[in-house]
């Protein structure tokens, strides 16, 4: 395995590890997920929004573990926490209900690292991956 492939998966494995824990907190409706949702969304769709998100964030890590798949993965994981970090940034702030800005420092990683998945893999994308 070249070097390049096993930096793949360690990113990949630390990426899909950081998204599917959160999945426990949105699919249980934690305190701090609905607080964060509830913030955004508003309490009648705060559901919606956890809920939504959270099968997003399930998909980015079923495709990331799959070989073939894994640009497709980074990328709807690089949207979904660009979204999160543009919430933190915008809306919520760093530091979520004294977490000392655990959540905002785990995207940030998720965002470096699935930038570099994507990198890694750009030329596995559908349509544009030819060309780059």
């Amino acid at each position: 395995m070249s070097k390049m492939m096993v930096i793949s998966w360690i990113c990949r494995i630390v990426v899909a590890v950081i998204l599917f824990q959160t999945l426990f907190f949105k699919f249980t409706g934690a305190e701090e997920s609905k607080y964060i949702f509830t913030t955004l969304m508003g309490p009648e769709l705060e559901a919606y929004g956890r809920i939504g998100s959270g099968m997003v964030e399930l998909v980015a890590v079923v495709l990331l573990l799959i070989p073939g798949t894994a640009a497709l993965g980074a990328l709807l994981a690089l949207g979904t926490i660009s979204g999160a970090i543009f919430s933190h940034l915008t809306k919520l702030g760093i530091v979520i209900k004294d977490d000392g800005g655990l959540l905002f420092g785990l995207a940030i990683a998720v965002l470096l690292l699935s930038a570099t998945i994507l990198l890694i893999h750009r030329r596995d994308l559908p349509l544009i991956g030819s060309y780059v």
